[in-house]
């Protein structure tokens, strides 16, 4: 009975959050940049009711998943994949 759970690699955690990071913190930025001018004088709560939903959703189905598909490889600890152009 071959247990192949064993022979895989535990996906890094601190890899993963840097990459992300790296993402989502210019992402964050661009759009308090928009944001700011459209909202201006609005309390912050009303800011951040406009501000989380957009940032959840973009990370969720976009900035994660494509974060994880191209760098799995990272991610997983492997090497890189070679591509042939």
């Amino acid at each position: 009975m071959s247990d192949n759970s064993a022979s895989r690699l535990a996906p890094s955690r601190f890899r993963l959050s840097i990459l992300m990071l790296a993402a989502i913190y210019p992402f964050v930025t661009a759009i308090l940049y928009i944001l700011m001018p459209l909202t201006d004088g609005w309390p912050i709560w009303q800011r951040t009711a406009i501000l989380a939903p957009l940032m959840v959703f973009s990370i969720v189905y976009g900035i994660a998943p494509m974060i994880q598909q191209r760098f799995a490889w990272f991610i997983l600890r492997q090497s890189r994949p070679v591509t042939i152009d």
